[in-house]
């Protein structure tokens, strides 16, 4: 398709989201920008966090990891909707029941400070790790397909994009997203369904021939019982159902759309419908991926070295240029919910969790939206230097280190929140940053000599379950120290 052609779309489908955040941010303050009023409709906030969940990494990664792992990642799908329940029944009461704007302050409320500034700092470094990947995987692919050809250097592609995202969120905040979430889940479900079809029309299959060859092709098997790889079935479904608690439940950007709701009622509602529709939108991902390959089969198309590249061949290369338009706007769909909800997240977190904005009465509420701005925009520019660091350093392998790290900082929040609700034991807080910097660094010493240790055991996903255990011990281990402190004063 042609690249000027293509650039005109993703500038208007800008402009459409400028609209829609002008309007939704008029009267807008900081109590807008962190929660919302909490007056968002929860169907609206359950539709728009299907866009944020799925990102531009679930958008080519799952269809592409098929050939490999087939639909094996329905398990940990399974595993997600049971997290979702947790959360749902578990940690929104509390946040509701503590009426809070930033989830960690319940950390300070348990267990003192440092606890708190230790949690908020965890999410705010995945955060920013996890985003800064899922933005730069976007925009790599798109400098590719549209803005090389037009001689557009990388550095510019960030630069704009991330001031599209900043022009449309800094004055809104989750009142706006909730609204522009929406809109681009849409499309990026449009992009998926439309692909689906296209290609099911060109290979002349109707749905039980799909399913089928589907089967014939190996391509449906969802379960893995060989209990020493990563992709064991109660890996995944045990290691899913942490991710959603731990990246979900304990993530201040996703729990911030949540508790914009009106009630606990209506975001509980929110959590049910969502998780439901994203088990479905999963499947229709590997059914995709499914059907990518066999196209690519029935055609003689070279598969790509990665399998991420795959959806993005066929698409623009092999089907109709409608389908490529699609596919374009499904990608950047998936971009900027990814973007917008993180900087939204992580303004809010440092105003509120490391400035305590929310509860100075030295400022008025004209200094605290001015200092709040500073953040969101300070924000942006760390993005742009982590993006193009990744452009600098990547060769091939980084991405998934720094995954792998970003997945790591989230078992020291599990471990926190369950000592929190669990027991009712106080712990030295001088202890709590120390047991939560300790646990990553013996997670990674057992995941890489675990082979060697355990039999040829490999970690999966459930590594985060162990981060959280160790985080668990270790302010158990704690509060034994507390009650000898105690016991000492007495005496």
């Amino acid at each position: 398709m042609n690249s000027i052609l293509l650039l005109i779309i993703v500038l208007v489908y800008f402009a459409a989201l400028l609209v829609i955040a002008y309007y939704a941010s008029k009267g807008a303050t900081n109590e807008s920008f962190f929660i919302g009023k909490k007056n968002s409709s929860w169907l609206l906030v359950a539709y728009g966090m299907i866009g944020t969940s799925l990102s531009g990494v679930t958008f080519m990664s799952v269809p592409g990891g098929v050939n490999a792992g087939h639909f094996g990642y329905l398990q940990v799908v399974i595993g997600y909707l049971i997290g979702y329940m947790v959360v749902a029944f578990v940690l929104l009461p509390l946040y509701y029941k503590l009426n809070l704007t930033s989830i960690y302050s319940y950390l300070e409320n348990r267990f003192g400070i440092a606890a708190y500034k230790t949690g908020a700092s965890f999410f705010i470094l995945s955060r920013t790790l996890g985003a800064t990947i899922r933005i730069y995987l976007v925009i790599k692919t798109l400098q590719i397909i549209i803005l090389n050809d037009l001689g557009i250097p990388f550095a510019l592609t960030v630069f704009v994009i991330l001031l599209m995202i900043l022009l449309y969120t800094y004055k809104g905040g989750v009142k706006t997203i909730v609204i522009t979430d929406t809109l681009q889940t849409t499309f990026m479900l449009l992009a998926l369904v439309v692909t689906v079809g296209v290609i099911m029309s060109h290979l002349n299959f109707s749905f039980s021939d799909l399913t089928s060859t589907l089967q014939a092709k190996g391509y449906s098997q969802v379960f893995h019982y060989d209990w020493k790889a990563k992709n064991y079935f109660l890996k995944h479904i045990i290691g899913g159902m942490f991710i959603t608690i731990a990246m979900t439940g304990l993530d201040q950007e996703m729990m911030q759309k949540n508790i914009s709701c009106k009630s606990l009622g209506d975001a509980q509602k929110n959590m049910i419908v969502f998780s439901s529709i994203l088990l479905f939108v999963n499947l229709l991902f590997l059914i995709l991926g499914g059907v990518l390959y066999i196209y690519a089969a029935q055609n003689n198309i070279a598969l790509p070295a990665k399998g991420d590249d795959l959806f993005p061949l066929i698409a623009l290369k092999y089907l109709s240029p409608i389908v490529g338009l699609i596919f374009i706007i499904g990608l950047i769909s998936a971009l900027f919910p990814s973007a917008d909800g993180a900087l939204t997240a992580l303004t809010s977190s440092v105003c509120i969790d490391l400035l305590n904005l929310k509860s100075r009465t030295d400022m008025t509420d004209k200094h605290k939206e001015s200092r709040r701005i500073t953040v969101h925009l300070l924000l942006t520019l760390l993005f742009f230097i982590l993006i193009i660091l990744c452009k600098i350093i990547d060769d091939g392998n980084i991405l998934n280190i720094i995954l792998t790290v970003a997945g790591y900082t989230y078992g020291p929040l599990l471990g926190l929140f369950a000592f929190g609700i669990i027991t009712r034991k106080q712990v030295l807080t001088w202890m709590v940053p120390i047991v939560c910097v300790l646990s990553p660094i013996i997670c990674y010493v057992l995941d890489t000599n675990s082979v060697a240790w355990f039999q040829g055991y490999v970690f999966g996903f459930e590594l985060l379950f162990v981060n959280g255990l160790i985080t668990f011990l270790g302010l158990y281990i704690s509060s034994f120290f507390i009650k000898k402190q105690l016991e000492t004063s007495i005496n």
